[in-house]
């Protein structure tokens, strides 16, 4: 996965947005206000594509301990969130792409009633 197909892939989800609230090299995809994604712009230049993504508690443990290519979020909550390192051996982009889902999904979920029902009305 290229950080195009990334963007392209957050950014076609409904009431997603873009930013940049940390620093110029922090992209961040926001629902509704609420972040669900971040990667550092350095590390994909530097050929190492990660992302963080917000996780149930209990699945992240499970996918930190069946892939190599996930681990406990780096610089975030170690209970919420994975670091994901895309194009290794054994994270393809299918898998990358049903984790973002899930990120997207469980951050909708915790969304008020009143962001949810805006949500739904994009």
């Amino acid at each position: 996965m290229h950080i195009e197909q990334l963007r392209d892939f957050c950014i076609s989800k409904k009431g997603v947005t873009e930013h940049f609230p940390f620093d110029d090299v922090t992209l961040v995809f926001k629902v509704m206000g609420k972040m669900f994604l971040l990667t550092g712009l350095t590390s994909w230049e530097k050929g190492e594509a990660k992302i963080n993504l917000k996780c149930n508690p209990e699945k992240a443990i499970e996918l930190r301990e069946e892939y190599e290519g996930i681990t406990a979020g780096y610089h975030m909550s170690k209970k919420h969130w994975n670091t994901v390192l895309l194009n290794s051996s054994d994270v393809a982009d299918a898998l990358a792409k049903e984790l973002i889902n899930h990120s997207y999904e469980l951050v909708v979920s915790g969304l008020t009633k009143k962001l949810q029902k805006e949500l739904e009305e994009l």
